[in-house]
């Protein structure tokens, strides 16, 4: 088996996965590019991303542009780098076309979609507040468009009425590491043919905001608990009682065409189960929100 010098882009959890399975591989990874650290929490300390940390843990040469669209010399710094290919996993930040083909074998993306559906920044969320029963990983060459690039090989998850986008984003990270080490398997000698995307039938999934979280009870019922699950954890969803108190919804099921909250958590409060928020008086049995 051949030994590839890779680059690695990727920032949060789900780039770290198949930076890890990289890692484990006969493979090499020379460099790695992430975002620069950001301060968090109460003390704004900085932190750095799952990537960087892994990158570190060990001794591989980390680099944290802000931007690599305008900067002839740090492009050209990443094209003198030892490699030939690069690997592009929610990095975070647009590749020129000189960074895109400077690798040998060209720039290498995961993307948490069965594209042509779903390109975009959220595609995890959104296979599941559609409705999707399904999504997956795709591998394909990079181009200088939005997930636009040609299809080398995908890997499908199944949806479930359980699926969150906390599970799928798990699912799909170990899903496209897995995939990726089977496609390098065909980089060299070429076995793999790309399949041009049909732009025609393309979905696009934009960043989520807060306001994608407020809920409209006058949608249905199936269309709510996608919701639900989809925008858990992130950005969350919530309601407003009659009195403008706020609850975040966490959790529940359909029946009867009805929504049944299961789990709920009021502002300032820890998450409780719908007959505890009951019980403390927090609602009220047929209430209403808006």
């Amino acid at each position: 088996m051949f030994m590839l010098k890779i680059v690695f882009m990727g920032t949060p959890d789900f780039a770290a996965a198949p930076l890890r399975k990289l890692l484990a591989s006969e493979h090499r990874v020379t460099a790695v590019y992430t975002r620069a650290p950001k301060p968090k929490g109460r003390g704004q300390v900085l932190q750095k991303s799952p990537v960087h940390e892994l990158a570190e843990a060990h001794n591989i040469p980390v680099y944290t542009p802000k931007s690599l669209k305008r900067d002839e010399k740090l492009q050209e710094e990443f094209a003198n780098l030892d490699m030939d290919i690069a690997v592009v996993a929610a990095y975070g930040l647009i590749l020129p076309k000189r960074v895109l083909e400077a690798p040998r074998f060209g720039c290498l993306n995961i993307h948490a979609s069965l594209l042509p559906d779903w390109r975009g920044a959220a595609p995890i969320q959104y296979a599941i507040w559609k409705g999707d029963t399904k999504s997956g990983v795709t591998i394909m060459q990079m181009d200088e468009g939005l997930d636009t690039g040609a299809m080398l090989l995908k890997g499908e998850v199944p949806i479930t009425l359980d699926t969150t986008a906390q599970t799928l984003h798990d699912a799909l990270a170990e899903t496209g590491g897995d995939l990726l080490l089977e496609t390098l398997k065909h980089v060299e000698v070429g076995t793999l043919k790309p399949e041009k995307q049909d732009d025609a039938a393309s979905t696009f999934a934009p960043m989520l905001t807060k306001e994608d979280g407020k809920i409209d009870w006058a949608k249905p019922a199936a269309e709510i608990d996608c919701q639900v699950r989809a925008l858990n954890p992130w950005p969350g969803t919530y309601t407003y009682k009659r009195d403008g108190k706020r609850l975040k919804i966490l959790k529940g099921h359909v029946e009867n065409g009805r929504y049944i909250i299961d789990l709920l958590q009021p502002d300032g409060s820890k998450p409780m189960a719908w007959k505890d928020a009951l019980n403390g008086k927090i609602v009220t049995e047929g209430e209403e929100f808006t």
